[in-house]
């Protein structure tokens, strides 16, 4: 069994992602059956949902998890909707912000996750790690990249499992800031090394 976990470059002036660093870290689970392939794609629109469809059909994954920050958050979001929109409050990392625009203007409203979302958080919150179902990506470039997953297994017709987990602020992002919530890198690659399972077990199990 393959999975593929991408994670976003930093953004935003920013010189850290801890989805990208998380992800990197994130080379082995738990299940000696999985294989987890992991990429890093641009914060771009347009360009990180090509560089997703690119590895899906490169590796042939069982189940795609995408991974981004969100800062602010005081947990682990694992998200249960992604919305065909792209409304940029900031630009991406090649200065576009698309604004009131639909990612497929063919395409459905909406897509659920396929991944099982409340097994993931359950999986998590025993880790001792915060997390919650979250119903919505926003709609910067992580919403693009996870409705253009969603749009692109569902017209090539794939039995590939699709999902998208948001993570906080590393706390060296948080400094200077005390009400911002933020969570070390472990605990990061903890939950998402316990979300890789529950998804693995998931697609064994039928």
């Amino acid at each position: 069994m393959r999975i593929l976990v991408t994670g976003f470059e930093p953004f935003g002036g920013a010189t850290v992602n801890p989805a990208s660093l998380a992800v990197q870290k994130l080379k082995t689970t738990a299940l000696e059956s999985v294989e987890v392939v992991t990429r890093e794609i641009p914060t771009v629109f347009g360009k990180s949902a090509k560089a997703v469809e690119d590895a899906i059909l490169e590796v042939s994954p069982q189940a795609v998890i995408s991974v981004g920050q969100a800062g602010g958050t005081p947990g682990i979001r694992v998200e249960r909707v992604a919305l065909n929109l792209d409304d940029a409050r900031i630009p991406d990392n090649e200065g576009s912000s698309p604004g009131d625009s639909l990612i497929d203007p063919a395409g459905p409203v909406a897509y659920w996750a396929t991944i099982p979302v409340r097994e993931v958080v359950d999986a998590i919150g025993k880790q001792g790690i915060p997390a919650f179902i979250s119903y919505s990506a926003g709609t910067f470039v992580c919403n693009h990249v996870f409705y253009s997953t969603c749009n692109f297994i569902a017209k090539e017709d794939m039995p590939v499992k699709v999902g998208f987990i948001h993570v906080p602020y590393l706390p060296c992002q948080a400094v200077g800031n005390v009400q911002t919530p933020s969570m070390s890198l472990d605990c990061i690659v903890t939950a998402l090394e316990a979300a890789v399972e529950v998804v693995a077990r998931s697609i064994a199990g039928g």
